[in-house]
């Protein structure tokens, strides 16, 4: 069974959801945790979770939340994206994404990390990065990363030398 009652409407988990019921199960493993442990933990950081709804989670049975997420996040010690998306990142390989389709492993790697928005229209660039950094970043933040890439840049030219034309 792979959907939950929400009033009438039954919500199937999406590829998404299966994506972070396959990674919950590998996390849990990696940690050396078992259902019920989970479980405990998940109360102790007043996410109250039963080792069947763990499970369940596991198995796509069980929505996870935003505050599971978070939650499951924390405690395996890794970001949301960890939860996200499959453990590849090769360019050659593609993920699927709900609501995106299939996108370049790589691609939606920097997009999960904030890296980069997930669609660029060719014409219109610079706009839609800007418009990604814009809302999904705080402005601190947007500053730091700007003054950190023309850093890098300053120093691949110096490092490259003058050029000659």
């Amino acid at each position: 069974m792979t959907e939950q009652q929400y009033g009438r409407r039954a919500v199937e988990v999406g590829v998404t959801g299966k994506t972070v019921a396959a990674n919950l199960a590998r996390l849990r493993k990696a940690r050396g945790l078992s259902t019920r442990q989970m479980a405990a933990e998940l109360e102790r950081m007043g996410r109250p979770v039963s080792a069947s709804g763990v499970t369940r989670m596991e198995k796509g049975d069980r929505h996870v939340t935003s505050d599971d997420l978070a939650a499951l996040a924390i405690l395996f010690g890794v970001s949301p994206s960890a939860l996200l998306l499959p453990l590849d990142d090769n360019p050659a390989n593609t993920v699927e994404i709900t609501g995106a389709g299939e996108r370049p492993a790589d691609k939606a790697w920097d997009w999960a990390d904030g890296k980069r928005p997930l669609f660029v229209r060719w014409e219109h660039e610079s706009e839609d990065i800007s418009d990604f950094h814009r809302l999904s970043r705080p402005p601190r933040r947007r500053r730091q990363e700007q003054l950190e890439y023309i850093r890098e840049v300053m120093q691949e030219e110096v490092a490259d030398g003058p050029s000659v034309d």
